[in-house]
């Protein structure tokens, strides 16, 4: 898996400079630091599965339901009910 995620990164550093940047940075890096900055990418990583899942579960609420929310507490709150009964 690790080499995906290398090849994976090597292929979009071309495209990204912070990426380039990063891959420069690691050799530098102690061993314990290079854990800090992966466990640390995880959470990132984490954060957008989360996030890119409430959107899309929120696009998905509203075309079936037809439901339009004013507030993302009502989006929350629908999705929360929404996910209940449909587990």
């Amino acid at each position: 898996m690790s080499e995906m995620i290398t090849d994976t990164a090597t292929e979009a550093a071309v495209k990204n400079h912070d990426i380039e940047h990063i891959i420069e940075i690691l050799p530098v890096l102690s061993p314990g630091r290079i854990k800090e900055a992966a466990s640390f990418i995880d959470y990132l990583a984490d954060r957008e599965r989360r996030h890119q899942a409430f959107v899309e579960e929120t696009l998905a609420a509203e075309q079936e339901e037809g439901y339009t929310f004013d507030t993302v507490e009502e989006a929350m709150e629908f999705i929360r009910s929404w996910s209940e009964e449909t587990a």
